[in-house]
């Protein structure tokens, strides 16, 4: 049943990269800890399996003496991750050989061989289902309750939040599978000449606001593109479903113990807030005139320079890809990065949690285990790995570049216990993968806007069909309106 499942999200495409960034602040990770408190108790610390450090005899993550212990162990691991762009010296950061390198000046005999890959969220996913992964390897988009069939516990929520912020990402009753390797926000990265030479000088604040700003663009400049898709990519999509719950909301329960149970969540609330307005904006752009001409010929890697260069005007992206804008050109200081474009009530928040996360392959030696639980946390502690790529706070108390003037982070809420499969079997169910991969319905939306054959309710409508059907086929109770 398990490699059914897998394999079904391999067929689906569906992405791994979380919601958003972590909240870098003490006070934000006190309430990420409270939040997930009630879910945790409830779930037993007793009631994991025997897939932790402890239980094998391996010395945890939470125990680990970095530069003390293990200095002398010797063994070989493989490291699987998404960061191609750091394979190659031209990194406008700091590059998976630095890095090694640096790791390598306290533990000499810890080979680690990086492997990267540009379809990693499909492919990882592969990878598990054929047995034979990696050591420690980015976790793809496996169902919850499978975690233990393919990783090691780190720890109990308890010890591991006190040590890693945004570590209820990959928990499961009690246990946490995964270690963020960075934590993003969500709103837009822009050009900030761009914008100023339109005569944008407020950050806009709604739907309303970002379309006028974007039209500004394209009145001042017809050359410039004033929102960039990046459709032909495809895993890019999936980004515009990471706006719906608290960037639209302000409800840190929504997509997580809300949305499954939401009658048409998908309905226009009449407040420019809610999914409804998130990807309305993308269509009003893209029927508008206000994206690329053609949105097949978008290309991934060109849009860095295209941006750093004031080619486009903005494209709707986690704060991950903040940095790789700035090292796309020679105009690094020409860009920034600004809240998505939704106020609840007049206030505007920000989602954020972990990126892809480590996790450590439950069938690996105990040798290679317990290099792999070094290499994980000196990559979190020591390596400096999360603040240069310009990533929320991993580390409690730690410093980050991100900041929003006057913008709540917030982190989801845990799902109920009980419940921690219902968004996936309603994204199963359903086939719209909401946050998880669900590029192919994004796509649809620009295809639509751009060829003017379906209005955008009656996407909206499709999509709250296939919901409703969903809920009844599972059997899940329609309690929000």
């Amino acid at each position: 049943m398990k490699s059914k499942r897998i394999a079904c999200i391999a067929m689906a495409g569906l992405m791994a990269a979380s919601l958003a960034g972590c909240g870098g602040s003490d006070s934000d990770n006190k309430d990420t800890a409270e939040a997930t408190k009630a879910t945790t108790e409830a779930a037993g610390s007793d009631s994991a399996d025997d897939t932790t450090a402890d239980a094998e005899g391996i010395k945890s993550y939470a125990d680990i003496q970095l530069g003390t212990d293990f200095t002398d162990l010797s063994a070989e691991i493989k490291f699987y991750n998404n960061r191609t762009d750091m394979d190659s010296d031209d990194y406008g950061g700091k590059n998976w050989k630095q890095y090694l390198e640096d790791f390598n000046k306290e533990y000499p005999n810890i080979k680690v061989d990086v492997i990267t890959d540009t379809n990693y969220a499909e492919d990882a996913l592969t990878h598990l289902q054929s047995g034979n992964y990696e050591t420690v390897m980015c976790i793809p988009a496996v169902d919850m309750a499978d975690l233990s069939t393919y990783f090691m516990s780190f720890g109990d929520y308890d010890t591991m939040s006190s040590l890693v912020n945004y570590s209820n990402r990959w928990l499961y009753q009690g246990q946490v599978y995964g270690v963020p390797l960075a934590a993003t926000t969500q709103g837009i990265v822009y050009n900030k000449k761009v914008f100023a030479d339109a005569g944008v000088t407020d950050v806009p604040k709604t739907p309303e606001e970002f379309i006028a700003a974007l039209k500004a663009i394209k009145d001042k400049n017809p050359d410039c593109i004033p929102l960039y898709t990046n459709y032909a990519a495809g895993w890019t999509m999936g980004a515009w479903d990471d706006y719906i719950a608290i960037t639209a909301t302000g409800d840190a329960t929504y997509k997580n113990q809300k949305l499954a149970h939401t009658k048409d969540p998908f309905k226009n609330y009449g407040d420019d807030t809610h999914a409804y307005a998130v990807y309305k904006i993308l269509y009003d752009a893209v029927s508008q005139g206000l994206t690329e001409d053609d949105y097949s010929t978008t290309d991934w890697e060109s849009c860095k320079g295209m941006i750093n260069n004031g080619e486009i005007g903005c494209m709707v992206l986690g704060s991950w890809a903040y940095p790789q804008m700035e090292a796309g050109g020679p105009n690094a200081d020409d860009i920034g990065y600004i809240p998505f474009p939704i106020s609840v009530n007049g206030k505007q928040y920000a989602s954020s949690g972990a990126d892809y996360c480590y996790g450590i392959n439950v069938n690996a030696s105990d040798d290679e285990k317990q290099a792999a639980l070094v290499f994980v946390k000196w990559m979190t502690e020591k390596s400096g790995y999360a603040y240069n790529e310009d990533s929320l706070a991993i580390v409690p108390g730690s410093e980050s570049k991100i900041s929003f003037d006057g913008v709540d982070f917030v982190a989801d809420e845990a799902a109920l216990e009980g419940e921690e499969d219902y968004l996936n079997q309603l994204n199963s169910e359903s086939e719209l993968n909401v946050s998880n991969g669900g590029n192919d319905k994004i796509q649809a939306i620009i295809e639509h806007a751009a060829n003017g054959d379906m209005s955008f309710d009656d996407i909206m409508a499709e999509w709250n069909q296939k919901w409703s059907d969903a809920q009844e086929s599972l059997g899940i109770e329609v309690t929000e309106k």
